[in-house]
């Protein structure tokens, strides 16, 4: 078998949180959604069946929660902490793509989400 591509994928994890650029949103909050796409080496685990072959799906959901936790005013730099701090725990990712989205954001039309993509190579 050859493989082409390795990717683990985690889609619709929502949080409550506090980020927004007008003092209000801090004090309301919203719900957000991060979906992310890592590329990274996960040979040992298809061949092994071994959880340190690869990414740790719950570790990376426990560094979005945790990045999540912390105010930030906009969305860009809220994903950039997030991709600097998966890139600083896992040394095995070589590019992520994640994209947060603000649930009804205060715009002045009626909206189902704001989102930011970033996508990141080591």
């Amino acid at each position: 078998m050859q493989i082409k591509e390795q990717t683990i994928t985690l889609t619709g994890l929502r949080f409550y949180a506090y980020h927004g650029a007008e003092p209000q949103e801090a004090i309301v909050g919203s719900w957000y959604t991060v979906d992310i796409s890592i590329q990274a080496d996960a040979s040992d685990a298809i061949l092994n069946d071994n959880l340190s072959g690869t990414i740790n799906y719950a570790k990376v959901t426990d560094i979005i929660k945790h990045q999540m936790q912390i105010r930030s005013a906009l969305l860009e730099h809220l994903a950039g902490r997030i991709a600097n701090s998966l890139l600083t725990q896992f040394t095995a990712i070589n590019s992520l793509t994640l994209t947060v989205c603000k649930e009804h954001p205060p715009v002045c039309s009626p909206c189902a989400a704001s989102c930011f993509k970033l996508t990141v190579e080591r």
